[in-house]
């Protein structure tokens, strides 16, 4: 077994401003928690920093005119032209250095994918990835390069089949429009849904055209769904369709927005939920590029991700300071002094709304994909 999480400091460190909630930092809380509870320093593993992905990758995702107008904006320079673009709206700003912090951020997606397309190489994940929203000519929802859109089309350019499975709060509307008539994808979204909340897409019924047609698929949830109700959707709908696709690579989009902290969405889960989907994972696949993706309360972020990374390596978290003097937690490990979440759930009248709903949706999905 061999395993690659990717790091940098320096693209840790990136600034999208102090009222932004895209914090970047949220990578290397997650490093120093992976380290502290010793998920890191196995010798299957290596920590490597992101390459930056070159111009002929990125045009598998994006339109030469749209990379010109980002490699302006990251060079400082403002322009009216940009904001056809998607940039210099609240939610993508005209950042100095965006375009090459971009390219690393996309580069170590990609790379992982080659890692698990050429080597021996089983596990990979990328922390600082993720950009489900991007569009080829447009900047959207705090993405501005779709790394992974690049990083499937490489490897249906080697001809081997992947699932893309997101479980980020909102829905995978980028990757859904790249692959929404392609057959050697199977894509699914598990997401909140609801007039309120962005994209504003991902309803049951979009599920894919022409040759792409039943490759797929989308779960959209009511606000406050909690783990039960979500895992019956993901025991009943989301495994057993990969299980029969059969992948050669699984890309995981882990965005840890759906928790019930996160300050940008409606979701009521714990991170109990969120790690068994990832178990889950692990035995349905023997190679999976992982990616961060939405996850705004920073802290609960950081936790998720050193769990999953633990899960997929098959590795048991232990606090390398338990007992002495001065080893302290931080952010919400402090609460349930462990990485793990205390239980939550929603009671009476209004978790059976949400749980006929969950099941009406169900249903729908079974009868449609003849599960």
């Amino acid at each position: 077994m061999h395993s690659i999480f990717y790091y940098s400091h320096e693209l840790a460190r990136f600034d999208f401003g102090p009222d932004h909630p895209f914090k970047p930092e949220r990578a290397q809380k997650a490093l120093e928690l992976c380290r502290r509870y010793g998920v890191l320093d196995q010798k299957h593993m290596i920590v490597k920093s992101p390459p930056s992905l070159e111009h002929e990758k990125l045009l598998l995702a994006h339109s030469q005119d749209y990379l010109e107008a980002l490699r302006r904006v990251g060079q400082g320079e403002i322009f009216e032209e940009m904001l056809k673009y998607g940039i210099g709206t609240e939610d993508n700003p005209p950042l100095r250095g965006i375009y090459e912090w971009s390219r690393k951020c996309a580069g170590a997606t990609w790379e992982g994918m080659v890692e698990l397309l050429d080597k021996d190489t089983d596990i990979t994940f990328n922390p600082l990835g993720g950009f489900h929203h991007a569009l080829p000519s447009r900047a959207s929802g705090f993405c501005y390069i779709n790394d992974i859109v690049i990083a499937i089309k490489e490897a249906v350019n080697h001809n081997v089949k992947i699932t893309y499975l997101d479980i980020d709060a909102h829905h995978g509307d980028g990757v859904q429009r790249a692959f929404y008539h392609e057959d050697r994808v199977q894509f699914i979204s598990i997401h909140e849904f609801g007039k309120h909340i962005y994209p504003y897409s991902g309803s049951a019924e979009e599920s894919g055209e022409g040759d792409g047609e039943g490759f797929t698929i989308n779960i959209p949830l009511p606000p406050k769904t909690d783990d039960e109700v979500y895992l019956e959707a993901v025991h009943r709908i989301v495994l057993p369709l990969i299980k029969g696709f059969r992948p050669d690579i699984l890309v995981a989009e882990l965005g840890a927005d759906s928790l019930v902290s996160d300050p940008l969405t409606g979701l009521m889960l714990t991170n109990n939920s969120y790690t068994q989907v990832v178990r889950e994972l692990k035995g349905l696949c023997g190679k999976i590029l992982a990616t961060g993706g939405g996850g705004y309360d920073i802290y609960r972020t950081a936790r998720c991700w050193t769990l999953a990374w633990a899960i997929l390596n098959d590795v048991e978290p232990k606090d390398q300071f338990a007992g002495l003097v001065g080893g302290m937690m931080f952010g919400p490990e402090m609460e349930v002094s462990s990485l793990y979440d205390r239980p939550y759930t929603i009671t009476g009248p209004e978790k059976d709304k949400i749980r006929q709903e969950v099941d009406k949706t169900i249903k729908f999905l079974i009868k449609r994909h003849h599960l």
